[in-house]
């Protein structure tokens, strides 16, 4: 199934972006709420403050910061609704700030809906998280 779910860096949107979702917690520097005004804010769909951090601390935790925010979305399924049924429609655009296009909760997010819109098609088997994946093999001692 192609990707209908696509990820833009906030500062590299195109104008005129259909059903593009900022799903960062906090308002991106540098950019006006007026640039972004066919931008849904979908601040509760991001990470908590408290795992953001966390992460900023360590980049290393990445693998566990995944994980962990997998288990808030799965905790708060209303914050990213409307983001699944608009998927269900059509493509999704995730707007997000962060400089590192490979570690940051839009790649998270991005596995965990196409999770979600898989399990609505009983013919796909779905898998673990990529960005978390290579934890499994270690054994649960290095799981935490």
């Amino acid at each position: 199934m192609p990707s209908r779910i696509h990820l833009v860096r906030v500062y590299d949107l195109p104008p005129g972006t259909q059903n593009a979702f900022l799903i960062d917690r906090l308002w991106p520097r540098g950019i006006s709420k007026t640039e972004l005004k066919d931008v849904r804010w979908l601040k509760d769909a991001a990470p908590t403050d408290e795992l953001r951090r966390w992460l900023h601390e360590q980049p290393e935790r990445w693998p566990t910061f995944c994980q962990k925010y997998w288990q808030e979305l799965l905790a708060h399924p209303e914050h990213v609704q409307s983001l699944l049924g608009t998927a269900r429609q059509g493509d999704v655009t995730l707007v997000y700030a962060s400089r590192d296009t490979e570690h940051n909760n839009a790649q998270v997010l991005k596995q965990f809906l196409e999770a979600q819109l898989a399990a609505d098609d009983p013919g796909i088997e779905l898998a673990s998280p990529v960005c978390y994946a290579s934890e499994f093999d270690k054994g649960p001692e290095h799981n935490a």
